[in-house]
């Protein structure tokens, strides 16, 4: 059972879930989580606990300076910019107006949030960036003999909720199970937010502007799928077009991630 860690709101095993063909994709394998800037001793031993060995920081690179990881043993780091490519007003660059009503209703309103977030996972799908950092990361993740890894950007929902959903579609899992993984942050990262949408409203501005902006919806990961059928075809075509994985490294991640 995974552990329940105070400082890493919406960490979680991706795997433990059933594929269409009767395979189980494998548990400690994988863990997906906020960042690590605020992990505590408790919760850093409860990560080497676990064998966690790699970590993959999908932040960008002006996250990673600003807010460095703390790394839980003597676990190795990669980072992945995936929105390098972006344009500026990109979702993981909206932490100012999470403080400032005013910039926040102007930037979110009338379903603006809701448009730039569509917007950012066709980027996260189809971006130079995005689809070099995804390679990078699918390809090192297919070691069956290698430690447990984790995966997380800023709050673990976005650039990580579409590894997790990328990863899960392409070893099988029924579409509703990933979308079920996928919206699972509603519920694990949201309570831990409380407090900034309390500080939101103390501050004058309404809180469920910051809805589409701090918990996940279906349809966000639904236009990542568009992009994925419109680009590449499919899941397999993803893989194998865009990000360029070999035929030998897919069999590999599969063989690591499904008994």
């Amino acid at each position: 059972m995974t552990p329940r860690l105070s400082t890493l709101p919406n960490f979680r095993d991706v795997g433990g879930v059933a594929t269409r063909d009767g395979a189980q994709v494998s548990t400690r394998k994988l863990y997906r989580s906020v960042s690590l800037d605020k992990l505590d001793d408790a919760d850093r031993a409860a990560l080497e606990g676990l064998g966690i060995g790699r970590v993959y920081d999908l932040r960008t690179t002006s996250e990673q300076s600003t807010s460095p990881d703390r790394l839980p043993g003597d676990a190795r780091y990669m980072a992945l910019d995936v929105l390098a490519d972006a344009q500026p007003d990109a979702p993981a660059q909206l932490q100012d107006v999470l403080i400032d009503p005013r910039a926040a209703e102007g930037i979110l309103a009338d379903g603006k949030a809701v448009t730039l977030f569509h917007q950012a996972y066709r980027d996260i799908v189809s971006l130079p960036s995005a689809l070099r950092g995804y390679r990078r990361f699918f390809t090192d993740l297919a070691s069956p003999e290698a430690p447990a890894a984790l995966v997380h950007c800023a709050t673990g929902k976005d650039r990580t909720g579409w590894a997790s959903a990328a990863l899960l579609t392409f070893l099988g899992v029924h579409e509703s199970d990933v979308t079920q993984e996928y919206l699972r942050s509603n519920t694990d990262l949201l309570p831990a937010l409380k407090p900034l949408f309390d500080r939101f409203a103390e501050a004058g501005g309404d809180p469920d502007l910051l809805l589409p902006v701090l918990g996940v919806r279906e349809e966000y990961l639904q236009t990542a799928r568009r992009e994925v059928e419109e680009r590449f075809g499919g899941i397999e075509g993803y893989f194998a077009d865009g990000l360029g994985l070999t035929e030998v490294e897919r069999d590999r991640l599969r063989a690591t991630f499904l008994e």
